[in-house]
């Protein structure tokens, strides 16, 4: 395929006999289906008509998006897609990103590459699409060191828990809690009778040590996101709020950016899947647990920071601490938490679209 120099033209295309023949066609709407090796690219023009089709090399996509007059480029939300749209964002072209799962009701029937990008090109029109925002280099690095964060606590906790089966077979039984087999172990390895000349004895050991290197690594990223804090005025805002700390600041900045993306703070709860699931029918609304969609890592980050908040904040002589005590004499304990969880969530909305800080004596944030 042969594309001219200039944009918004005619271009030239080779049928199945080989011949050459021109045509001059507009293409509103490019839909990318991302792969690691091959894309399939499908264009759309202004009555939704598919008029391209191409397959081509991820690295080969920002030269061809060039020779493009302005236009739409559609993409699903993965891995690579940011730094993609960053490239073709610089081209002149607007980028869409979108959630896989919005666009899969799109795809027709016998599924492949190309009916997947015609799919993403199709579905980027509708008026209602949620789209993702497309996130900076800096965004992606810090998300990057939370979930290299995120193995390194699974590791550990399959270690601590790899551990408590080994002794549990020797018959130790160490009460629950990282602290008491940590106690634990350091007093079985400190005494010199316990399984001495086994082998098991040396295993123990070198669990330690890793135990201790795991340890070590994580709060070295620990200190990585407080000192980030300190120096970045958004999640500086953002750990004013109790329940917020650096780890909690420096996720929701990296995944929300300023949360512009969200027109209502309802909406980020929402998106966190922190607020009931609706299965409603025949005019009967019918609220169910908690949705669980959405980022999964943000959700438990903030559950974890409101139940570590909770006792502080119903204490408190302020419209939260009195909503917070209501809820607590008629609900269960667990069932507070997620409120407020999502009323931290809300809080930290106001907080990154206004720019503002925390006021803990109101337990709201200021409109001015």
């Amino acid at each position: 395929m042969e594309w001219p120099a200039l944009p918004g033209a005619s271009v030239r295309i080779a049928d199945d006999s080989n011949k050459q023949k021109e045509r001059t066609m507009t293409i509103t709407i490019v839909g990318i289906d991302l792969g690691k090796n091959s894309c399939s690219i499908a264009g759309l023009d202004e009555t939704g008509k598919v008029v391209l089709r191409r397959r081509m090399q991820p690295k080969t996509i920002p030269g061809f998006a060039a020779q493009l007059p302005p236009c739409v480029i559609a993409m699903e939300a993965c891995c690579g897609a940011h730094h993609l749209g960053r490239l073709l964002t610089e081209k002149g072209h607007e980028v869409r990103l979108m959630s896989p799962e919005y666009v899969r009701p799109y795809v027709k029937a016998q599924k492949n590459d190309d009916r997947d990008a015609e799919a993403i090109a199709e579905a980027a029109t509708r008026p209602t699409m949620r789209f993702v925002g497309l996130k900076t280099q800096e965004q992606l690095d810090v998300q990057s060191l939370h979930r290299v964060r995120s193995r390194l606590v699974r590791a550990r906790t399959t270690l601590t828990n790899q551990l408590r089966a080994i002794l549990l077979e020797r018959g130790t039984i160490i009460p629950q809690g990282r602290c008491k087999l940590e106690q634990a172990v350091d007093a079985l390895l400190a005494d010199a009778d316990f399984m001495a000349g086994n082998r098991v004895r040396r295993l123990l050991f070198e669990l330690k040590e890793e135990w201790i290197d795991l340890d070590r690594r994580i709060r070295a990223l620990d200190q990585e996101f407080i000192e980030f804090t300190r120096k970045d005025a958004a999640t500086r805002r953002l750990a004013s709020i109790p329940g917020i700390g650096a780890l909690n600041a420096t996720a929701l900045v990296a995944a929300l950016g300023d949360a512009s993306n969200f027109d209502k703070a309802r909406d980020l709860g929402a998106w966190l899947g922190i607020v009931p699931r609706q299965y409603s029918t025949g005019g009967k609304p019918r609220l169910l647990g908690i949705s669980k969609r959405g980022n999964k890592y943000l959700r438990t980050l903030l559950i974890h920071g409101a139940r570590a908040a909770l006792p502080s904040l119903a204490r408190s002589q302020t419209s939260l601490g009195a909503w917070l005590r209501g809820l607590l004499a008629r609900r269960h304990r667990n069932i507070v938490v997620v409120a407020l969880a999502n009323k931290l969530a809300r809080i930290a909305w106001a907080t990154l679209r206004r720019g503002v800080t925390f006021q803990p004596a109101f337990a709201t944030v200021p409109t001015g």
